[in-house]
């Protein structure tokens, strides 16, 4: 029972280590905005948050979210950050 234990605790910890080395490999476009993207969303969850919504997203709902993260969720995203974060995911990563 203690080697079932063991085993389920190592192997946790051996998948927890490959979810984080996968963040390493998400690379966000070049462009203005960028910056203000990874000093603020990365704070509360990663990356891939964004590519997994840019087929879906229009400005409007980027504009929104990032709104929603800031009044909802508490996110501290001054305004200019907000306008260039919305910016930057409505270019590189919103529909038309």
């Amino acid at each position: 029972m203690r080697t079932l234990a063991i085993s389920s605790i190592l192997g946790l910890v051996a998948f927890s280590s490959l979810a984080f080395a996968s963040e390493d490999q998400i690379e966000l476009k070049q462009g203005p905005g960028r910056e203000a993207v990874m000093a603020n969303c990365v704070m509360c969850h990663s990356l891939d948050m964004i590519q997994i919504n840019s087929p879906f997203l229009k400005r409007g709902q980027w504009e929104a979210t990032v709104n929603k993260m800031r009044k909802v969720m508490g996110a501290p995203i001054s305004d200019d950050d907000t306008a260039k974060i919305v910016a930057y995911l409505s270019k590189y990563y919103g529909i038309d």
